[in-house]
């Protein structure tokens, strides 16, 4: 599936961090219920982060007022539920037919590039190219320490996973020669449902000199934490020309930020949507909304949906 081209929003759902709304223990199957929701009202995509443990310096900074609210680094309770999200997607997959499925903060670095090409690449196929991967280092080093993978050398990690990834999805055999995953001549049967593999997106909390190049080098979609500034775009769009690539080329994923009155409250969701129009104008198309940032009911979330639908709409009339 190409991004979309077209200036009407296209809505994401995201379903991690509902913990106001789903414990994230028996009742996972909510979620899955919520997706079917969500692309029945016609959102047009799900998505799922992740973590493998938490530790003490999840919380360093102290836990966030509202448990509504985005989980960010060292703001959050280490007991905070995070299923796997590859496999919620899967689950997610068997009972949807256009929702697009993104793998949100996949830690990469914790695992063997091939054995993650081999997990991504089957869920692409199960969802016939719905899928979306956001790979990362993230911050925790209380979590690499439990997994014995080095914090420091996570960046240098991420950027062997994509490599190998991008052998993986071409002819077999294949061999890699490194210092962390070194391999020769293996074969890597089934592919991903494109020749190229999934679509990749990459984002974060600074456009830095990492997160740019790999952007410009593999990137599919932008999706920065919180507003990026004017100049991180003109310095993305520089990066993309002087590559031969066009910015244009990247969906450009936005968000909707919700104000809470207290740190008992749920947000007003027209508030949070009326910063759409102007992010279209800068180019985004595509928008993340928390449902448990705006609703209590865990049974609402389908109603939530198409209200939200309704909005934009009347938003970008």
């Amino acid at each position: 599936m190409t991004p979309p081209v077209t200036t009407t929003p296209c809505m994401l759902l995201v379903l991690s961090e509902n913990w106001t709304l789903t414990g994230g223990r028996a009742d996972l199957p909510k979620a899955v219920r919520w997706a079917r929701e969500a692309e029945d009202a016609g959102f047009d995509a799900v998505m799922v982060s992740e973590h493998i443990v938490l530790g003490p310096d999840a919380g360093a900074d102290g836990i966030m007022g509202n448990p509504r609210d985005y989980a960010l680094p060292g703001n959050q309770d280490p007991y905070t539920p995070w299923p796997n999200s590859l496999l919620l997607l899967a689950a997610i997959a068997s009972v949807t037919e256009r929702l697009r499925l993104a793998a949100a903060a996949v830690l990469a670095p914790l695992r063997h590039p091939l054995l993650m090409a081999r997990e991504l690449g089957t869920l692409d196929l199960i969802s016939e190219g719905r899928l979306l991967v956001q790979p990362t280092v993230s911050w925790s080093r209380d979590e690499y320490d439990a997994l014995g993978v080095p914090f420091g050398r996570r960046g240098r990690l991420l950027d062997e996973h994509l490599e190998v990834w991008a052998k993986a999805w071409g002819p077999s055999p294949i061999s890699h020669d490194s210092e962390h995953y070194p391999f020769r001549d293996v074969y890597f049967e089934p592919k991903a449902y494109r020749p190229e593999g999934p679509r990749l997106w990459f984002g974060g909390q600074r456009l830095h000199g990492p997160v740019l190049r790999r952007l410009v080098r593999y990137g599919h979609g932008f999706h920065p934490l919180g507003r990026p500034t004017p100049q991180d775009m003109q310095l993305l769009k520089d990066a993309m020309t002087a590559a031969d690539r066009d910015v244009t080329d990247l969906e450009m994923i936005g968000g909707t930020q919700a104000v809470f009155p207290d740190d008992r409250s749920t947000a007003d969701i027209g508030a949070a949507l009326a910063s759409i129009p102007e992010q279209l104008a800068q180019g985004f198309t595509t928008f993340c909304i928390k449902p448990n940032q705006f609703i209590d009911d865990p049974d609402g979330v389908g109603a939530f949906c198409h209200d939200v639908m309704r909005r934009v709409a009347a938003l970008t009339a």
